[in-house]
């Protein structure tokens, strides 16, 4: 297993990389032997991030700060990987978010802000990084989505239904592309304490016991515990499973739809 694992030559795009999962998931694939790629928007958590990743692997860590949302910056970052690194034979599409809300007091740029950056942004760099997987015929795609995705929330008609899309981008992905060597998949991540999402429970009020009440584990997870999801699903452990979404979130919930 531990051959299947070895990533050591590839090379790993993660955006959203410079917090929370996208970090676990650079310094994960780091340890198993790949070099990385980090991309964001703030330029200080990508330098903290490359630091300890490179000083704790020895691999390379390039940070890139990218706005995903915008076309060209996501070409700039998929053709620097190129020149700098080499290759490309991994990517992790991370970046996500939004701000919730009722659905009837959403408004129009809520609703199209949440399928820019959870779609729209993993469309422009699945295109990009997927022109150099199919020239390779090669290549492990990991979308991150979410138990809203899968389950629906109250208060983010407009999150659940992007992270839903997600989901169907990939399957039809990994079937367009299967004949070609690439693989695509997705982890749908439950209640996940990442330095952002615990400091928005604080501000709501929100107390980790009220995001893991329900959840048959009776915990919120880790972000290393959907970065260990992300280096199976990347691997060649995982070599036969394409178009598929793992959920990652401590167990089906009990009840309705969630607020």
């Amino acid at each position: 297993m531990s051959a299947l694992l070895d990533l050591t030559g590839r090379v790993a795009i993660i955006t959203g990389g410079g917090t929370g999962i996208g970090a676990a998931t650079a310094q994960r694939l780091a340890e198993h032997g790949a070099d990385v790629v980090i991309a964001a928007r703030t330029k200080d958590d990508l330098e903290r991030t490359s630091a300890a990743i490179e000083a704790s692997t020895g691999r390379r860590c390039l940070t890139l700060p990218t706005d995903v949302k915008d076309e060209e910056q996501v070409g700039l970052l998929v053709q620097r990987t190129v020149d700098e690194l080499g290759r490309v034979d991994i990517l992790v599409n991370n970046a996500g978010g939004t701000r919730m809300g009722p659905l009837a007091a959403l408004p129009t740029k809520g609703w199209d802000a949440a399928f820019d950056l959870n779609v729209r942004a993993a469309y422009f760099c699945t295109r990009e990084a997927g022109r150099h997987f199919l020239a390779q015929r090669a290549g492990a795609i990991v979308n991150v989505s979410s138990d809203a995705g899968v389950f629906g929330v109250k208060g983010g008609a407009h999150y659940a239904s992007a992270k839903a899309a997600l989901q169907m981008f990939t399957r039809v992905t990994a079937a367009e592309w299967g004949p070609h060597g690439v693989r695509v998949n997705c982890v749908a991540v439950g209640g996940i304490a990442s330095e952002r999402a615990a400091a928005a429970w604080d501000v709501a009020g929100i107390s980790p016991d009220d995001i893991s009440a329900g959840t048959p584990l009776g915990r919120v997870g880790r972000p290393d515990e959907v970065a260990n999801a992300i280096l199976f699903l990347a691997s060649d452990a995982a070599s036969y499973i394409t178009g598929q979404t793992l959920s990652v979130d401590g167990g089906p919930h009990m009840g309705g739809i969630p607020d």
